[in-house]
């Protein structure tokens, strides 16, 4: 008898403690933002079509600027307003300013330990204090405006020795995607470490260990972001779904290596160089505690693959909008003909004097943000976001390239108009770089190089396109917006290019 009742008090017990969780759980998903039905256990992650982006826009078109979507068992918001993507980062700034612990975060970024990675907290502070004072502030990134001249100096040549000993007759076509990651990658590369690793002087070995780098990356970029099933049902962890795990520990070994490698090879050299690991390198002999060798590869690490990918494909679809629109580049060319003139090729001292340039890069960047989606955020605790309740723990994405085709907010929304930034305030709207603690601190080195690059290309050669056809805008699907088919052109070199060693 005694048995019995003792277990029909704790059937009791479990009874209200189940109860008593579920009202819980009840009250703490009230208020929601709308969103589609759901199914039990996937949630919404057949909702789940590449590109995400376009997906996100096609929803709240329906349910409204903030949805509320359910990834497995995790809930996510996507928010697809500038209004509201103001309140998030001005409001609720502190308690947005984590990042969800996705398995890339610990397989790849060490652990949750890097500046992209890190959560909220004194360690991410540091990283950030690291990187605004030794990495990329501006004394630093002036220091590098030789290496950026340097690389963008050999690509014109290149694209000028494609045309042959008729190269000032007659017009070449020539393929222009691959050529811009080369570059990039020297340039970020070169910064990074002093070692070039695409160019004719470059030793095949470094090549190909760029390659697979490279290779390393792009799959990276594929399998980052908010898109793995993974991430959001531990279920299907138990049997390694897909092979994610798998791969990305495959990634972390290969990246390693490679970081790992760069470190010996400097700290093997007798003299110091003008270079970001070198630096850290001497910061981390006064202050090793500090500056650990996982610190500095995670630093080097964030740079690569933020800079690298983002630059190129931005710097291929300016060119391509560029190209797009004859009256765009004849505007530019007309600005540089003015202000920087056939005497000397351009410098980035001169691109204060061209804001026009500057402004078809902003475009660019409205038209095809790199990371469409950004970088997702994770709420620390309950918020109100467009008077809907956001509860802890709840991940937050936000819809860049859907509110940077809004039409209630831009005139011609979906037109590619640079001029459309000589009006003031509307430079604020941009949010290709984000806002508030998590923003991007690349911004300032993103736009030297693209504007000198982008401006370069235009000084140096007439272009046209390939056949009388527009140039296809489409875009592949991937945490990185680049173009569907890679970018040929046709390029005649100006006279102004002898200026090339002078």
């Amino acid at each position: 008898m005694e048995i019995l009742s003792f277990l029909s008090y704790s059937l009791l017990y479990v009874f209200l403690f189940l109860l008593l969780k579920l009202l819980l759980q009840a009250r703490k998903f009230q208020n929601l933002p709308p969103g589609p039905p759901s199914l039990p256990i996937i949630g919404n992650l057949h909702h789940l079509k590449r590109p995400l982006h376009r997906t996100f826009r096609a929803l709240s078109d329906k349910y409204g600027h903030v949805i509320s979507l359910w990834f497995g068992s995790r809930l996510v918001v996507v928010v697809s307003s500038q209004t509201l993507f103001q309140e998030c980062f001005t409001k609720n700034d502190v308690v947005l300013a984590n990042r969800p612990r996705f398995l890339s975060g610990k397989h790849i970024f060490y652990n949750y330990t890097t500046l992209g990675s890190s959560p909220y907290g004194e360690h991410w502070r540091n990283l950030r204090r690291i990187t605004a004072l030794d990495v990329l502030s501006t004394h630093r990134l002036h220091s590098f405006a030789a290496i950026r001249r340097d690389e963008t100096h050999r690509l014109v040549r290149k694209l000028a020795e494609a045309q042959g000993s008729e190269s000032s007759l007659s017009f070449a076509e020539v393929e222009l995607t691959s050529k811009f990651y080369d570059m990039t990658f020297n340039n970020i590369m070169r910064m990074i470490s002093g070692k070039r690793y695409y160019g004719d002087d470059c030793d095949m070995a470094d090549v190909e260990e760029a390659k697979q780098f490279r290779a390393m990356v792009s799959e990276l970029l594929k399998l980052a972001g908010a898109n793995n099933k993974n991430d959001f049902m531990p279920v299907l962890r138990l049997f390694d779904f897909e092979n994610l795990e798998k791969r990305l520990k495959k990634i972390s070994n290969k990246t390693d290596t490679f970081l790992r490698g760069l470190l010996e090879e400097i700290r093997a050299k007798k003299q110091r160089a003008n270079t970001m690991l070198d630096h850290l390198l001497s910061l981390q002999e006064s202050q090793p505690e500090y500056y650990t060798d996982q610190i500095i590869k995670g630093l080097a690490l964030g740079m690569l693959i933020a800079a690298t990918d983002s630059q190129a494909v931005t710097l291929e679809w300016a060119l391509s909008c560029v190209l797009n629109h004859p009256e765009v580049f004849k505007r530019a060319r007309d600005e540089l003909e003015t202000h920087v003139g056939q005497d000397h090729l351009l410098e980035e001292s001169d691109l204060s004097k061209l804001p026009y340039l500057k402004n078809i890069i902003y475009e660019t960047l409205r038209l095809y943000t790199p990371a469409p989606l950004l970088l997702p955020h994770s709420s620390s605790e309950e918020c109100i976001i467009g008077g809907f309740k956001v509860p802890g723990d709840t991940i937050v994405l936000i819809n860049a390239w859907s509110i940077h085709r809004d039409p209630k907010v831009w005139s011609e929304a979906t037109s590619f108009k640079p001029e459309r930034f000589e009006k003031e305030g509307e430079l604020d709207k941009l949010i290709a770089f984000g806002l508030g603690r998590r923003a991007c601190p690349g911004e300032g080195l993103a736009m030297r190089a693209l504007c000198l690059s982008l401006g370069l290309l235009i000084q140096c050669f007439e272009w046209k396109r390939v056949g009388d056809k527009e140039i296809d805008m489409r875009e592949e699907s991937g945490f990185t917006l680049s173009r569907l088919i890679p970018l040929k052109a046709m390029c005649k070199a100006r006279p102004v290019i002898n200026r090339l060693g002078k």
